[in-house]
């Protein structure tokens, strides 16, 4: 019996002693983890008066070295075509160390569309917000380049701001579809940011 509690204690010690790091992380985990079912998208109508909407980083330097993004320009020119029509404010983003030369032709500003320059969060040491607030805006749709990097957190940063946020899933692009993948779920999952925002389509988008 003395020999059965002494080997107990042993291995109670010795479990004891197994270090964090050898406990299973996310990456142990990680091929036996089953993808949840796809977010659901939602028609959603905008008053084009109160909404604005965002082209995040359509310069060559991002979108042009992506082939999703070059892809699917034709799509987000059909949003723009229909944003200008309905008089909508436009704003544009770039990159440092980009201008809005650089701009994909598709899509490219014309007139005096704002624009501003910044790296992942647009809001961050610019005047987006004010741009925003002086033109009344409540609702801004958000597309780009790359879904998880300026998309990403210029919408999170939306909707602290105080935005409702529309991100539609056709508009958004990055360096091969998983990205974008994780990047819808977090949209609808996310703390605060998935109450601020509505996952859509191009198509699904009303004015």
């Amino acid at each position: 019996m003395r020999i059965l509690l002494a080997c107990a204690a042993i291995v109670a010690v010795g479990l004891a002693a197994v270090p964090a790091s050898a406990q299973q992380t996310i990456i142990d985990q990680w091929a036996s983890i089953e993808a949840p079912p796809a977010p659901q998208l939602k028609e959603v109508t905008v008053d084009p008066s109160t909404t604005a909407l965002l082209l995040i980083d359509f310069v060559k330097q991002n979108c042009g070295r992506r082939p999703r993004c070059v892809a699917g320009l034709p799509e987000v020119k059909k949003l723009l075509d229909e944003a200008r029509a309905r008089h909508m404010l436009v704003v544009y983003s770039h990159l440092p160390g980009s201008t809005m030369a650089d701009a994909m032709p598709e899509v490219a500003p014309t007139g005096g569309e704002p624009t501003v320059e910044a790296a992942i969060d647009k809001f961050l040491n610019t005047d987006l917000d004010k741009i925003l607030k002086d033109k009344g805006i409540k609702t801004v749709i958000v597309t780009g380049t790359a879904a998880n990097g300026g998309v990403l957190y210029t919408s999170a940063a939306a909707v602290v701001h105080g935005f409702k946020v529309i991100v539609p899933v056709d508009g958004i692009f990055a360096d091969n579809a998983f990205i974008e993948k994780y990047v819808a779920y977090n949209f609808t999952t996310a703390p605060v940011v998935a109450g601020g925002t509505t996952l859509t389509k191009i198509g699904m988008i009303k004015f």
